[in-house]
């Protein structure tokens, strides 16, 4: 199985390096910069986590061309790319590939499905976590279990190979019918955590340790069960607000992806988050008050990048 990671950053660095590590498939890494491509390969890419960090050379090109043909492209862009992502990769896609996307927020799948069909999606959520130190430097912050399924239900043979990988290089792999429920589940956990400790510059287990953050993170949750139960969505977890706190324990001094965009003043997927539960509940006449002030308090903060207070 030929495997392309398209985009280097955290999530996109951690796996190249562990395929490769453990030789589980060949492997490439696709970049949009064709000048952090070059240093990149000339640089390798170093993994740091609790158990100790190594570094290594993968594969890496800022032209799909080189690549030749793939039998497995995972996406590791942000939503915001996913459409251009999966248009670069197009033309390396045989009849028998499959794209899979582990992305947070809602859409992805949809607009995967729209380029290449709906047959050669695979969705899913990993618990993995990672964060990006510097270019092609990844923390492995935390570990956990990844989850794969399709839109349509079914389970195929390409998904028990992708679960393979997937194992074999060290990540405990699962597969599921009812990716949609999936997906939802990992959003309400994103929800409640990613725009308000963007806002708030807080680590996940401040969240739930100050009174305010933590009636915030009830509501924004609380609205988007709401919006779930309406679109009879079966969540994982019987209590949605007790399983997002146990997550802020549970990574108590991680810094979300959110907040490291902010930080870093990058874009954030706020729109594929709190805003798509805006969106979808607006549709369904389900009021949100508390995730679209969290959207429109992070867009806030992204129109200011670059302006200073006088």
């Amino acid at each position: 199985m030929k495997v392309v990671i398209v985009g280097p950053g955290a999530l996109g660095c951690l796996f190249a390096a562990y395929f490769c590590r453990k030789k589980s498939a060949p492997v490439w890494l696709l970049d949009k910069n064709p000048r952090r491509a070059k240093r990149l390969a000339e640089n390798g890419i170093k993994v740091e986590s609790s158990g100790g960090s190594f570094k290594l050379k993968v594969n890496i090109t800022a032209s799909a061309k080189e690549i030749g043909s793939c039998d497995l492209a995972i996406l590791c862009v942000k939503s915001y790319d996913t459409e251009a992502a999966v248009k670069s990769i197009e033309p390396i896609l045989g009849k028998d590939s499959n794209v899979l996307t582990l992305q947070n927020g809602l859409g992805n799948l949809e607009i995967i499905a729209e380029v290449v069909g709906r047959d050669r999606v695979l969705g899913g959520v990993t618990n993995h976590g990672a964060t990006l130190l510097s270019e092609g430097h990844t923390r492995h912050a935390g570990k956990g279990e990844t989850v794969i399924g399709r839109i349509d239900r079914r389970l195929t043979v390409a998904m028990r190979h992708v679960r393979e990988l997937f194992n074999r290089s060290g990540f405990s792999t699962r597969l599921c019918k009812d990716v949609t429920s999936v997906i939802w589940s990992k959003l309400i956990i994103n929800a409640g955590i990613n725009a308000l400790s963007a806002l708030t510059r807080l680590p996940n287990g401040r969240l739930i340790k100050c009174p305010e953050t933590r009636e915030v993170l009830s509501l924004a949750v609380t609205e988007a069960v709401r919006l779930a139960k309406k679109k009879r969505i079966k969540l994982l977890y019987d209590d949605p607000l007790q399983k997002v706190e146990s997550v802020c324990r549970a990574t108590d001094s991680n810094i979300s992806s959110m907040l490291q965009d902010v930080i870093k003043r990058k874009k954030t997927e706020i729109d594929y988050i709190n805003g798509a539960i805006v969106r979808q509940a607006k549709s369904l006449s389900i009021p949100t008050p508390a995730n679209m002030i969290l959207t429109d308090l992070v867009k806030s903060i992204e129109s200011v990048y670059g302006h200073q207070i006088k």
